[in-house]
């Protein structure tokens, strides 16, 4: 590579005489004149021999430092600005020096009529390191001599009017985008986990909770106000943009991703979240099939008989009663001006305990402890305590400016709807993001908050959750789950020590079901939903099955 080395004063000299395509300046009389007034431009292009003599002048000047700017600004057609644009692009690059090769005349220009161009590749020593790029001078004949006919594209070929080069820091707002990746590192895309697309999406664009990186040094182009326009050049490693570093596990989430759309569903909308049950982190969100949303985290609806896990801790902890106290599964109860009946295939039994009407999923029983227990004179309230208080049910923030559905458990719910939301109907709401936050909390023994990003500490619940209620709630889930009266036992029989419930809600008009399954096992805890399912066990339980049967 060769580089100029045209020395000294000595070139401009020789470029102010030049014979045949130039006159000579007669003084510097002349020369200022020139500068504050720009020369009409010829139509006739220079030869190429003169506009490379010419170049290498003014390259020559440009190299030489800030003391000779005047002078190589003075070889342009517009030497105030020209003497202007280049200590700008010194100070703006913090250039240390810079050298020219590869100069040669490329013939007439075709973006410039009456210039010859001058091809010639750049080396600048600027802040953070060497930057290298192919630049092109257009060289014309203007008030009496060849000159560099100057633009801000002079400096750098994509340079526009009133933008400037800067070296340094490249800015976040011209950086790569922001990475978000699962606990382990694995990058999380939209295309990989379709169900995360909105998640990712508010992550990268408003998370600063569990950020990594800093902007690396290199070379951009600033508008007048100094905001990024394009990045030219990084030095190092280059841009990695900040890291958001999730909770999700990338195995759990292609579970769940495939768990959502699994055929036996028929494809019908469905949901699922996994939790990590000792410490509320989201281990697991996806959605398949839905035409509204994030049915896992924004989009409610009543949980049914699944709603019977903080029934019955409401039935332990206020009213004094335990698995064995008598809860008789008749077919019909009358509660609230409302009669109440269970599923064709739960068997009326007068001598059945809250242990068994858990697992057999009878509503009637939990219609007539629950109501006679919990529900007082002008004071429905218990449920709703116990939900808010003892199982953390409220507003959460989860991190990173995700927004959550608010579980709803009326303290003073209306009409009828005491009596029903002790059995998930009424007026009572959740996601499978609150439902498997019940689970996490009862495999536990306290409530957690659920969380996306790893180091958040949010709020507990306002009490501690009574360690011989959590007992007595994962020995009736564990129950459901290993004994053939179970409902939750076809999916759960076959994953030792294992707990779960199993939901079926009527929704709208009362003619549409979905189907719940909740459980936990293994120190995780998952809740699925399936929006018109007939049951919980023969849909939604399909979803946490795979899942639990994945972490074996």
């Amino acid at each position: 590579m060769a580089l100029v080395t045209v020395g000294g004063l000595g070139a401009y000299n020789i470029v102010h005489g030049l014979s045949g395509d130039t006159a000579a300046a007669s003084d510097d009389s002349s020369a200022t004149a020139a500068a504050a007034a720009p020369a009409p431009q010829s139509t006739a292009p220079p030869s190429g021999p003169t506009a490379l003599k010419a170049a290498q002048a003014f390259l020559d000047a440009w190299r030489a430092g800030p003391s000779q700017y005047p002078a190589a600004a003075k070889l342009t057609d517009a030497a105030s600005n020209a003497q202007t644009d280049l200590t700008g692009y010194r100070s703006g690059l913090k250039l240390s020096s810079i050298a020219f090769s590869d100069v040669a005349a490329g013939g007439p220009s075709t973006v410039d009529p009456g210039a010859t161009t001058v091809n010639l590749t750049v080396t600048a020593q600027v802040a953070g390191g060497t930057w290298t790029y192919p630049d092109t001078l257009n060289l014309v004949r203007s008030g009496g001599q060849v000159s560099v006919d100057w633009a801000s594209a002079t400096l750098y070929p994509k340079l526009l009017a009133g933008q400037s080069l800067l070296a340094g820091p490249v800015s976040a707002a011209a950086a790569p985008a922001t990475t978000v990746t699962a606990a382990d590192g694995t990058v999380l895309t939209a295309a990989a986990y379709p169900s995360l697309a909105g998640v990712i999406k508010t992550l990268s664009q408003g998370s600063t909770a569990g950020s990594t990186g800093t902007a690396p040094n290199g070379v951009q182009i600033v508008d007048a106000s100094g905001s990024p326009v394009s990045v030219l050049k990084t030095f190092g490693s280059g841009p990695t943009g900040p890291k958001v570093v999730t909770t999700i596990d990338a195995k759990l989430q292609r579970v769940a991703e495939n768990a959502v759309v699994k055929p036996v569903l028929g494809g019908l909308p469905a949901a699922v979240v996994v939790l990590d049950s000792s410490n509320g982190h989201i281990l697991a969100s996806a959605y398949g099939n839905s035409t509204v949303g994030d049915l896992a985290l924004e989009l409610p609806s009543p949980p049914g008989s699944t709603m019977k896990i903080i029934t019955s801790a409401a039935l332990f902890d206020m009213a004094g009663l335990y698995p064995n106290y008598p809860a008789p599964c008749n077919k019909n109860q009358p509660a609230d001006s409302q009669t109440f009946s269970n599923e064709s295939d739960v068997p009326s039994n007068p001598n059945t305990t809250i242990e068994q009407a858990f697992a057999e999923s009878c509503n009637t029983a939990f219609i007539k402890d629950g109501f006679d227990k919990l529900v007082h004179p002008g004071d429905a309230s218990d449920l709703s305590t116990e939900a808010h208080d003892v199982f953390g049910l409220g507003q959460w923030n989860i991190g990173g400016g995700l927004q959550v559905a608010t579980p709803q458990v009326l303290a003073q719910p209306n009409g009828s709807d005491a009596a029903a939301d002790l059995i998930g109907q009424g007026s009572v709401e959740m996601t499978p993001l609150h439902m498997a936050s019940v689970a996490a909390t009862v495999a536990d023994g306290a409530f957690h908050q659920p969380v996306i990003l790893p180091g958040l500490s949010p709020a507990g619940a306002a009490q501690p959750f009574n360690q011989t209620t959590a007992q007595y709630l994962r020995q009736m889930m564990e129950f459901d789950a290993s004994n053939p009266m179970g409902t939750a036992e076809p999916r759960l029989g076959s994953l030792p020590g294992s707990g779960g419930k199993t939901g079926t809600a009527q929704v709208g008009d009362g003619n549409t079901t979905n189907g719940w399954f909740t459980a936990f096992d293994h120190g995780i805890a998952v809740a699925a939903m399936v929006e018109g399912g007939a049951n919980g066990v023969d849909t939604a339980g399909y979803i946490v099955q795979q899942v639990l049967e994945s972490g074996e």
